[in-house]
């Protein structure tokens, strides 16, 4: 189901509570909220459809990719950008690195690790972000 997009930096400060296996409903919804912003949007956390919950999706070579309870667990070459965000207006400055290795659990619930580098890498980061209540 297409959800609405929080826009409410108080509710996108709380930071998220694991998820557990009852969530892939959360993680289902943020697929189709993602695909149905795909002309704006390239990644999502279930707090911007209103849940407080560790779950983002990201596209990855126009495939959405779900990650739940994602965290990173290394990280290499730190660079400075700037970033947009659906939830909110303008853009703001963000530190990121060029590859980042992410341990999580997948829509089975099963535990994964890997490497991302790029903008997946990017990506990654601004939705873990969001999961932590950092608000950029």
């Amino acid at each position: 189901m297409i959800r609405p997009i929080m826009t409410n930096e108080f509710f996108l400060k709380q930071p998220s509570e694991p998820a557990t296996p009852l969530d892939a409903p959360i993680a289902l919804d943020l697929i189709d909220t993602l695909t149905a912003h795909a002309h704006e949007c390239v990644g999502m956390a279930a707090n911007m459809i209103g849940q407080r919950k560790r779950i983002i999706v990201f596209m990855d070579d126009n495939t959405p990719r779900i990650m739940m309870n994602p965290e990173i667990i290394s990280k290499k070459e730190p660079y400075e950008t700037d970033e947009g965000c659906l939830s909110l207006i303008g853009r703001r400055p963000a530190q990121r690195f060029r590859t980042v290795r992410v341990r999580y659990r997948d829509l089975a619930f099963e535990e994964q690790a890997e490497t991302f580098s790029g903008f997946a890498a990017q990506i990654i980061q601004h939705e873990i972000d969001h999961c932590n209540g950092v608000v950029i």
